[in-house]
């Protein structure tokens, strides 16, 4: 992958706490020396790409996907809310979707949502059933009713993108300001309204002296006059020689799982649910990098060539390598759904919807309003 503007063009990859990058050296196929990398998209990143892309094609009407839904509705809150498994941070065992009613019984406690109670690897049916997703990119039930030891489910599937010999730049800024404030126009002090003046008797005060803006009241506090251009070397971005992206699916992992229903044990229907699994994360990462490598401003990812699959088997034997366009993706998952279903796997098509309850309303409300009041207090729009 190289960036839109072409080779050279400069990429800004996430930053993590501090204002830093994640960058490590790596070993490379034809490398003799570990190379410079830096993350330009990380596998929970990944993850949510291929749910979101997964999401879009069942909004669209063309996968048979289960999925579950809370939506805030009618609640009076300030901005609309609707968050579906394939969006919450914590998939199908979000605190979100945990504290919300389905036919006014907490969702934990109605007869789907104790089902998740139990699984495992061993018993993984109530799962596959109504969050498939979460066997494929992983679970950690750790808000559920046994907290800290509820279910786990390690990634079957892991996607990254990398940046390879990567180089860090600098980043300038700077602002000219068309109305040519002036230092001198200053100061100007906050008022009573939590507004600002250059009124010396409309200010504020405190202990009988008016309270300037910021520490000293220059018209800057409250984006006004120039901002002298600086160079800022730590988040400067990158320039990289190529990108790539790595997505891994382990049928081992897969093979694990096992799908009982009722007390019965039937191997052809374990096979069969493993199928809709694999099918399920080749569809999400077909269908996210279908939908183009724009990760954010300033990296903008483009393919140099056809994404290739290889089906790692025998060792010491090459890989068999095959290509998957959306449309075969989407049929290879349905065609595999079809036949867990007539195998008797529990499958939900149709959209499970739950109704936040009181407390979470109240929560979410509470936050949206006092988002706004700081939003108003910062003279945002």
């Amino acid at each position: 992958m190289q960036p839109v503007g072409g080779p050279g063009d400069k990429v800004f990859p996430p930053t993590y706490s501090g204002g830093t990058y994640a960058t490590e050296q790596r070993r490379l196929p034809g490398r003799e020396q570990p190379v410079e990398c830096v993350l330009l998209d990380s596998v929970q990143s990944q993850a949510n790409r291929m749910e979101l892309a997964l999401l879009e094609a069942w909004e669209r009407g063309q996968l048979p996907l289960p999925v579950v839904s809370v939506d805030f509705a009618g609640q009076g809150l300030l901005k609309p809310l609707r968050v579906t498994s394939l969006e919450a941070p914590h998939r199908i065992a979000d605190a979100l979707l945990r504290d919300s009613l389905l036919d006014g019984v907490p969702f934990r406690k109605s007869t789907r949502g104790k089902g998740l109670d139990q699984v495992d690897m061993k018993n993984a049916t109530a799962l596959f059933e109504l969050c498939p997703t979460a066997l494929v990119m992983g679970l950690w039930d750790s808000t559920g009713p046994r907290g800290g030891l509820g279910a786990k489910f390690a990634r079957a599937m892991v996607s990254e993108i990398v940046g390879i010999e990567a180089v860090p730049g600098v980043k300038s800024s700077s602002r000219i300001d068309p109305a040519q404030i002036l230092l001198g126009a200053g100061p100007v002090y906050m008022t009573k309204e939590g507004d600002w003046t250059v009124d010396v008797a409309a200010a504020r005060t405190e202990k009988g002296k008016p309270v300037k803006v910021g520490k000293d009241g220059k018209p800057s506090e409250v984006n006004h006059g120039n901002i002298t251009p600086s160079v800022d070397v730590r988040t400067g971005g990158f320039t990289i020689d190529h990108a790539r992206r790595t997505t891994t699916l382990s049928l081992p992992a897969l093979r694990r799982l096992r799908f009982p229903v009722g007390d019965e044990h039937d191997m052809r229907r374990d096979q069969a649910g493993r199928v809709v699994l694999a099918a399920l994360g080749l569809c999400g990462a077909t269908l996210a990098r279908d939908m183009g490598g724009d990760l954010r401003s300033r990296c903008h990812l483009v393919a140099e060539s056809a994404s290739t699959w290889e089906l790692i088997d025998r060792p010491g034997q090459p890989p068999e390598q095959f290509e998957l366009e959306p449309d075969e993706a989407i049929a290879l998952f349905s065609e595999a759904v079809a036949a867990a279903r007539a195998a008797g796997l529990p499958w939900l098509d149709q959209e499970l919807k739950l109704s936040p309850s009181p407390q979470l309303v109240a929560l979410v409300r509470r936050s949206q309003e006092l988002a706004a009041d700081l939003a108003e207090s910062n003279g945002e729009d």
